[in-house]
């Protein structure tokens, strides 16, 4: 999943299907409305669809495994088929995943950086890709910022959780690594991890995710929140990133080519 030297970064379009989401709750939780707006990014340039049953912003409520695969599995079921594209899930639970992975689900997206019990196991047995993410704390729970030594921070977290997948039996080459921005980072920190995603690289690629993110108004005043996420991911592709995960696909294809 690493871009080639010289190309544009790979665009992972968002699908949340949750009730509750940030930026677009309820937008998509309709299967067929979601696999149009799916169908509308790839043919907008999208190289990966990212399909979400559960928020992940601050002060979000917990969603059971039962509850996601059941938002999930009937956009799977027809999203799938209809896709030239990968589909990744964006789950932290590996029984969502293996119920993803069986209907075709080729990247796990994992916020909790592989931590569930069996996850590991899940991505090392059926050989899908699987991104590590760093969050600070959980959800319900997230600090509003980093210590001092944060960016070493982050990538050692992420140097360990890399070292616990190779160990469990998963491929170099399915590996992705996610700093996290906005998962209790704040502006400025969101800002220097924005501008030095290779830092974060030990050679594997790097997903930087920072679209409609509340720290944009903060660092892009006068942009309206698709074109300072856009503005985002042309930053982190110049700095190093081979994944950009975004929700307006067209803008931010513009942006990056």
């Amino acid at each position: 999943m690493r871009r080639p030297s010289g190309a544009p970064p790979l665009i992972m379009g968002v699908l949340n299907v949750t009730p509750d989401s940030f930026s677009d709750g309820g937008s998509w939780t309709d299967p067929a409305t979601a696999v149009r707006h799916a169908l509308e990014m790839v043919d907008q340039g999208a190289d990966i669809i990212d399909i979400g049953g559960e928020s992940t912003r601050p002060n979000a409520p917990p969603v059971s495994a039962d509850e996601e695969i059941a938002r999930l599995v009937p956009v799977l079921r027809d999203l799938v088929p209809s896709l030239d594209v990968p589909v990744s899930v964006d789950t932290m639970k590996a029984s969502v995943a293996e119920r993803c992975v069986s209907l075709g689900a080729e990247i796990v997206n994992d916020v909790y950086g592989l931590r569930d019990p069996g996850m590991i196991e899940l991505v090392a047995s059926t050989g899908v890709h699987a991104v590590i993410m760093h969050m600070n704390g959980m959800p319900r729970t997230m600090p509003a910022a980093m210590g001092p030594g944060y960016m070493e921070d982050i990538r050692s977290f992420l140097r360990e959780r890399t070292e616990a997948a190779l160990d469990g039996g998963i491929r170099p080459d399915r590996l992705v690594m996610d700093p996290g921005i906005g998962f209790g980072k704040d502006p400025d920190q969101n800002m220097a991890i924005l501008g030095d995603s290779s830092y974060f690289s030990d050679g594997y690629p790097v997903l930087s995710g920072s679209s409609r993110k509340r720290f944009l108004a903060v660092k892009f005043p006068g942009m309206d929140r698709d074109e300072a996420s856009a503005e985002a991911a042309r930053i982190a592709s110049e700095s190093g990133a081979d994944i950009v995960r975004v929700h307006n696909v067209g803008l931010t294809r513009l942006r990056v080519s």
